[in-house]
């Protein structure tokens, strides 16, 4: 099967984001109203069990080569003849053009797979069999996106095996510097060179990795603020890193309401109001196991609320803080563990699409991800 590109990358996101406009999630401000004052902050955890561990197998150097794709570039030559020393790209169509020989597909070759279809392509036209050097000299086909408060966010060559940690690095560390200065090792150092933009800092609580469309369970305050190699995962081609500004203060609302957005916080705000801002909820959506969940990624409290109990009177409205991430569902979860990973997995996919497209291009109109919850959840 042949390796993703990044332009198939790049294409995938910005069809995501434009497929998903008629359940668009514009980023509001809200406003305080008198209203307010009659909620009680009544967030009241529900017991939830520990989110599943780090597989040690990601902690694992990969051991397979590099395969190759569109937009990388080969130093290739016939040993003995510099005169056939060339720089070839490979096209998009995953062939490359050398010497004599016609289109050579090598999308998803080896460079010595690559290196011996050279060889006997060469062997039609002459008799010995000549030997070839081939050099990767960029590699363009397989990236990483690494995104958010850092000093130089962006997409990323993955031409070798790449922790996390070093793709942090190359991203120049997380901005500003203060934040993490009294850290040894790669992250630090790559930081003394960077710029600081401003005073805020990455919120590592609510850092991810997106690989394959699900969040691995990395803490990254237990690898940037406290060393913790267990948490220093080798990453692939297509991984999304994502480090958000901490002093971003947003309440989002997601599951089965018109509108899934990101709302803006800048005092109170309840449940009830957070969801009337979506758009209210959609037919058949189930609202009294309306969730709430706060904290970490890694370690998050969940509330069920009864929303049809509080639109109704019978329940007092709950406070909101910063970050929560509100999850009105399809139908009624089984298992809570299952519920609050889905929650957090629609999440995750949200702030993916939406900070890639903007990566991309800053027209992008943010969107919303939704899935339902499902039998079994």
């Amino acid at each position: 099967m042949k390796a993703p590109s990044l332009f198939g990358l790049t294409a995938t996101i910005l069809l995501l984001a434009a497929a998903m406009t008629s359940g668009c999630a514009t980023f509001s401000r809200h406003k305080s109203s008198p209203a307010l004052a009659a909620a009680q902050p009544s967030f009241a955890p529900t017991p939830v069990a520990e989110q599943r561990p780090l597989d040690p197998a990601l902690l694992q150097r990969p051991t397979a080569e590099y395969r190759l794709g569109p937009g990388d570039q080969l130093e290739i030559e016939v040993l003995g003849d510099v005169d056939t020393k060339s720089l070839t790209t490979v096209g998009p169509d995953g062939k490359i053009y050398f010497y004599m020989l016609p289109g050579i597909d090598v999308w998803g070759l080896t460079i010595s797979q690559a290196r011996d279809k050279i060889i006997d392509g060469l062997h039609q036209f002459v008799r010995e069999r000549q030997p070839v050097s081939i050099t990767l000299r960029a590699a363009e086909s397989q990236r990483v996106w690494v995104l958010g408060r850092l000093n130089k966010p962006g997409v990323y060559p993955l031409a070798g095996p790449t922790t996390l940690l070093e793709a942090v690095a190359e991203a120049g560390g997380l901005s500003p510097r203060s934040a993490f200065s009294s850290l040894a090792g790669p992250v630090a150092m790559a930081s003394t060179n960077g710029n600081d933009a401003s005073d805020e800092a990455a919120d590592l609580s609510r850092a991810f990795v997106m690989r394959d469309g699900r969040m691995l369970p990395v803490d990254f305050k237990r690898l940037l603020r406290d060393g913790d190699l267990s948490q220093n995962i080798y990453l692939q081609p297509d991984d999304f890193v994502y480090l958000p500004a901490g002093n971003v203060g947003a309440v989002h609302v997601l599951g089965a309401v018109f509108q899934p957005r990101a709302i803006e916080t800048s005092q109170e705000l309840t449940l009830g109001r957070a969801v009337a801002d979506a758009g209210g909820t959609i037919k058949d959506a189930y609202l009294s196991h309306v969730a709430i969940v706060r904290g970490s990624l890694n370690h998050p409290q969940v509330a069920i609320v009864d929303l049809n109990a509080v639109q109704h009177g019978r329940a007092a409205d709950v406070v909101l803080e910063p970050n929560d991430i509100v999850y009105v569902p399809y139908t009624p979860y089984r298992v809570l563990t299952r519920y609050v990973d889905m929650i957090l997995q629609t999440f995750a996919r949200t702030v993916g699409v939406n900070e890639g497209a903007r990566a991309i291009s800053r027209d992008v109109t943010p969107v919303g991800v939704n899935l339902p919850v499902g039998v079994g959840l």
